[in-house]
């Protein structure tokens, strides 16, 4: 036991002359006891509150799940909704998320580019690890998107290159640079409300890894498209789950 300084703590046992602990002892041993684990208790309140803080102040993550029908993520409006959703499941309150997704003009749509919907940054996991401090940097080739680094809203690590099953392929619908591409190759499954076989998403490396040593190989939004279609099932055969990117925009 932990004696604190000016704190006198008897033994509830029968003293040597064979009496049993007055009440006045016995009364001391157990507001001594009580004052010992208020002390404790109050010893661990700021580290709860520590760790409340660090969650609150996650302002990017990868989905932790995806919508579950492929691609078809309900525009991006329902993507947005997703992001929102899974934030304040995850405890992360009052942050306005937006998906990393860009749309295209092909079949009558709007143009968005993902880069401009996320805010002005900066951008920091649920550990507190800063992953990029504004647009130009999330977008050049010193940002810190990793394997380590790329966690869901629980702070957690999404299997990557290398692990069963590899969920690498993040959806993003995005070039490089994160603007839209152009012409009427659909590229974002279009626009993110398909899930059959028709249409493909480009998709990113959150592992930064691939086949090979190729830039596109280790663009974490910008490697390869869907093969296959729109469906969970095609997304899954190159690598993926439906997972996309989220940043808090405020």
């Amino acid at each position: 036991m932990i004696l604190l300084p000016g704190l006198s703590v008897e033994k509830s046992v029968s003293n040597k002359d064979g009496r049993n602990p007055s009440t006045e002892e016995t009364m001391r041993e157990t507001n001594g006891g009580r004052l010992i684990a208020s002390i404790g208790f109050l010893a661990l309140a700021p580290m709860g509150a520590a760790q409340a803080q660090s969650a609150q102040d996650t302002t990017f993550f990868v989905t932790s799940v995806g919508s579950g029908k492929g691609a078809d993520l309900g525009g991006l409006e329902g993507a947005d909704r997703h992001c929102q959703t899974l934030a304040e499941a995850a405890g992360i309150r009052g942050k306005m998320w937006r998906a990393y997704l860009s749309t295209q003009a092909a079949g009558g749509g709007t143009v968005a580019n993902a880069k401009d919907r996320i805010g002005r940054g900066p951008w920091q996991n649920a550990k507190g690890t800063v992953i990029a401090k504004d647009v130009a940097d999330l977008h050049g080739p010193n940002n810190n998107l990793t394997k380590q680094t790329a966690l869901t809203e629980k702070g957690e690590m999404v299997k990557g290159r290398g692990d069963q099953p590899n969920q690498h392929d993040i959806l993003t619908g995005s070039q490089a640079d994160g603007t839209a591409f152009t012409g009427n190759q659909d590229m974002t499954c279009g626009n993110w409300t398909k899930s059959g076989t028709e249409g493909a998403a480009m998709t990113g490396h959150h592992d930064r890894m691939g086949l090979d040593e190729s830039p596109p190989a280790k663009s974490w939004n910008s490697s390869h498209a869907s093969r296959g279609g729109c469906s969970q099932d095609a997304l899954r055969g190159t690598g993926g789950a439906g997972l996309f990117y989220c940043f808090a925009a405020n």
